[in-house]
């Protein structure tokens, strides 16, 4: 199945209709909703043509649509392995490399900036990755809508936008609404994943977790993890380490 690039009418391609802001919900510390706020705002470089025909002609394939229903994962992946969700997967090399080198897991990737979902998905072909798949659309109603309960092994969440200025924290991804929510989903003993390179997020994130009386913590100093082997090295990350960067990895898993 595949999406037609531009018309004879120059109407947008499929790809090009996924190009857009995408508005959540914004929540009260205790978890009450308060309203609608713009998360997400397309700063990344032009979606590509490259970028563009690799979605527009193997989005039956790689592509999900947000749906009223949970998906089925045993007729999605043609298999029952254990699904992890990566939540903003940004360029998808990592994401691309995590499914390579565990061909007996299935990979569910969410991000909302179109260039990395296209450069996703043409790595993915480059690479013969067929355990993977990716969604252009807000985290928070996939999770609501789409993801059965204790229907995932895990959850990875890796240098998400940490919003550093104070008076912006409330659009954190990591609240305790959203980690309540995740936890539903995760089957017994599955794990919650999440590494940044901001050390008050990386703190905030620790807070949020620990208040969770349902996960443990695998830190044996029950707070970070070194890098586990298993997280590829992004080229981000790298840059990084160069400029002397810390990051910090938590993980987590379900009692």
């Amino acid at each position: 199945m595949s999406f037609n690039n531009q018309d004879s009418n120059n109407q947008p391609t499929f790809a090009d209709q996924k190009r857009k802001t995408v508005e959540v919900a914004e929540f009260t510390e205790d978890g009450r909703y308060k309203r609608k706020v713009r998360s997400f705002v397309l700063r990344t470089g032009r979606l590509s043509e490259f970028q563009k025909n690799a979605m527009n002609q193997n989005w039956g394939f790689y592509g999900l649509e947000h749906q009223n229903e949970p998906f089925d994962f045993k007729k999605i992946y043609g298999n029952d392995n254990p699904v992890v969700l990566e939540i903003g997967f940004g360029m998808g090399h990592s994401l691309v490399e995590m499914a390579l080198q565990n061909p007996d897991r299935n990979y569910l990737g969410i991000e909302v900036h179109t260039p990395g979902v296209g450069a996703c998905i043409a790595n993915a072909i480059e690479k013969s990755v067929k355990n993977l798949r990716v969604i252009c659309h807000d985290a928070t109603e996939i999770l609501r809508d789409c993801i059965a309960d204790a229907s995932l092994e895990g959850l990875q969440l890796f240098f998400p936008d940490p919003w550093h200025k104070a008076k912006h924290h409330k659009r954190r991804i990591v609240q305790p609404h959203f980690v309540e929510k995740v936890i539903q989903k995760l089957t017994q003993g599955g794990f919650i994943h999440m590494a940044t390179d901001w050390e008050n997020y990386a703190e905030h994130m620790l807070e949020v977790l620990q208040q969770a009386e349902s996960l443990h913590n695998t830190s044996e100093t029950n707070d970070y993890i070194p890098r586990p082997d298993f997280r590829p090295l992004t080229k981000f990350e790298q840059r990084g380490h160069r400029l002397g960067h810390g990051v910090w990895d938590l993980y987590f898993t379900k009692k």
